[in-house]
């Protein structure tokens, strides 16, 4: 009977703090992310932050997979560089933010696995403050 009546009171409180940590997790999306804003203007792009930008697309570029892409479209390396070339330095710059806001690996599902750390570590935290044994037969 005791153990009838810890399993009822137990029940709602595991309820309640998967619910909490659930609307937790999803308020607050992995994607945000801060940064400083950039120390000169926006429409005033320098010399140094257009071959900063031309490095990132070409580092990008140098991808096999994005290679290869580029070549079933009929593009050849010499192609894609005039084409960058030609590109103003605000599209350049568009498109390198572009490609940093990508994150092209992820994150490898650290997310999930953290957030599952941090559910089974309450739930272990829950069970020993309310004093429920697990009992193996």
């Amino acid at each position: 009977m005791k153990t009838m009546l810890r399993t009822a009171a137990f029940t709602p409180v595991m309820i309640w703090t998967l619910v909490v940590t659930t609307f937790v997790m999803g308020w607050f999306p992995p994607e945000g992310r801060a940064m400083l804003a950039p120390a000169t203007p926006a429409g005033l792009v320098s010399d140094a932050s257009r071959a900063d930008d031309l490095q990132r697309v070409q580092r990008v570029l140098e991808n096999k997979l994005i290679q290869q892409r580029l070549a079933d479209y009929g593009l050849t390396p010499e192609e894609i560089n005039a084409r960058l070339t030609r590109l103003s330095d605000a599209q350049l710059h568009s498109m390198a933010a572009q490609i940093d806001a990508l994150m092209p690996g992820g994150d490898a599902g650290l997310g999930i696995i953290i957030a599952l750390l941090v559910i089974a570590i309450l739930a272990v935290i829950l069970i020993y403050l309310l004093g429920h044994r697990v009992e193996v037969k």
